[in-house]
């Protein structure tokens, strides 16, 4: 039985975006996301997607691979946590998101159970290992996404990269 294609998702939380959150900017990059993702499932077949739950782009994609559940109801949506307390100091709002994707996640991977200097990078390495595609949202500078991006290009994974704003889009 051949194993369904995988795409995890990496990219930079709010902050690191360039614009606000709830700007018209962030709806365009939400809209490029999702349409990215119906891509990924009618043209390429991929059928599981994983996301690292960090706030940003994470959660987005998170949300959009639900959402599209009620279309394609054959898709999954993997949780990766890096560590069991990760939304911990998170504002009750995100949280609250946060808590609504674990429960309507197919699957929740924990990576560990307490938070440790390198439990995202662990987290960042597994969703990549695991995955045949990678879609990150990249503006090209260094951190997390970063880490995950070169991941991929060392496991010679599909790579994916749509900038924060519309700008030009990335393909490995």
């Amino acid at each position: 039985m051949k194993r369904e294609l995988t795409c995890c998702f990496t990219g930079h939380r709010p902050q690191s975006l360039g614009f606000p959150p709830g700007s018209q900017e962030e709806t365009a990059l939400k809209n490029r996301l999702s349409g990215e993702i119906l891509r990924l499932i009618e043209d390429r077949g991929v059928r599981h997607f994983i996301s690292g739950m960090a706030l940003g782009v994470d959660t987005f994609a998170a949300r959009t691979v639900l959402k599209l559940r009620e279309i394609y109801p054959d898709i999954t949506l993997e949780c990766a946590i890096p560590c069991r307390n990760q939304a911990k100091r998170w504002p009750a709002g995100d949280r609250k998101i946060y808590l609504s994707i674990l429960q309507a996640a197919d699957r929740v991977t924990v990576l560990q159970e307490t938070y440790t200097p390198f439990c995202m990078q662990l987290r960042d390495a597994y969703m990549v290992e695991q995955s045949d595609i990678v879609l990150a949202v990249w503006n090209g500078s260094k951190g997390g996404t970063a880490y995950t991006v070169s991941c991929a290009r060392k496991q010679h994974r599909d790579l994916i990269i749509l900038p924060p704003t519309e700008q030009r889009k990335g393909v490995d």
